[in-house]
């Protein structure tokens, strides 16, 4: 009998210690990374950078490893050249420049550190976009999916962000805006510039997708858990940037 065999007949219990460990540990991660992220110190740089490292993991446990290194290069270079763009131009999203990051070797003018997570949120908000659309990254042959999803996954990058700059740029000055904007200092052309530039990566992750004709070789069970983990992040994610608006530790 072999060991998968084994462990159908006994129920999958052998695995259940391991699956309770890692959902401790998961907990224990979003937690601090609610209550600490919000703040670029060391430990808010560490968690990014878990937060990284996990969401490509996630993406090779979803997609594989050609396709999963296929989505951060297409990130990596849209999103690069489009921030590049925008200290240089102030198009699309307005004028601003980065302080956090800063000792860090650049990509011309922007820190290395910006595309990775780029990637990160980029991707949690891909898996929540398709969950939204019951499972429509694994539909991209038809064309409706194919223009739906990329468009939809912009909308929860730029939502995403709606809660995530201002406390950045202001209580955090993880990037300074030079001319403020409406919307508690953030210029709305801001908004319109992330859901330009997650669109565009995206739009061709979804069309090299539809090219492979992907199909999930995952179970349903294992399909629902890495999307429950991947929208876990996103939540909390977008959570940490509310910690500062509400706890007396907030500086300027």
């Amino acid at each position: 009998m072999s060991v998968q065999d084994t462990v159908k007949a006994i129920g999958g219990r052998t695995l259940s210690p391991w699956r309770t460990a890692f959902w401790f540990v998961l907990a224990v991660y979003l937690a601090l990374v609610v209550a600490f992220a919000w703040n670029p110190t060391p430990l808010a740089q560490g968690l990014a950078a878990i937060g990284i490292v996990v969401a490509c993991s996630h993406a090779v446990l979803f997609y594989g490893w050609k396709d999963a290194l296929a989505l951060l290069a297409i990130c990596l270079i849209i999103t690069f050249a489009m921030e590049n763009l925008g200290v240089a131009t102030g198009l699309p999203f307005g004028h601003y420049h980065f302080e956090v990051g800063s000792n860090l070797p650049h990509v011309g003018a922007i820190p290395i550190i910006v595309g990775p997570l780029w990637f990160g949120m980029g991707y949690f908000s891909w898996v929540l976009a398709g969950t939204l659309l019951g499972g429509a990254q694994a539909r991209l042959n038809r064309n409706i999916e194919l223009f739906a999803l990329p468009i939809v996954a912009a909308f929860v990058m730029t939502q995403w962000d709606v809660v995530m700059d201002p406390p950045q740029s202001t209580i955090s000055k993880a990037w300074i805006w030079h001319d403020g904007g409406a919307h508690f200092g953030v210029p709305l052309s801001n908004y319109l510039g992330w859901l330009l530039t997650s669109w565009l990566f995206y739009q061709a992750f979804a069309l090299y997708l539809s090219r492979r004709r992907y199909l999930s070789a995952q179970s349903a069970e294992q399909g629902r858990s890495l999307r429950l983990v991947a929208i876990l992040l996103y939540l909390a994610s977008g959570l940490t940037h509310v910690t500062p608006f509400s706890s007396a530790r907030a500086v300027r």
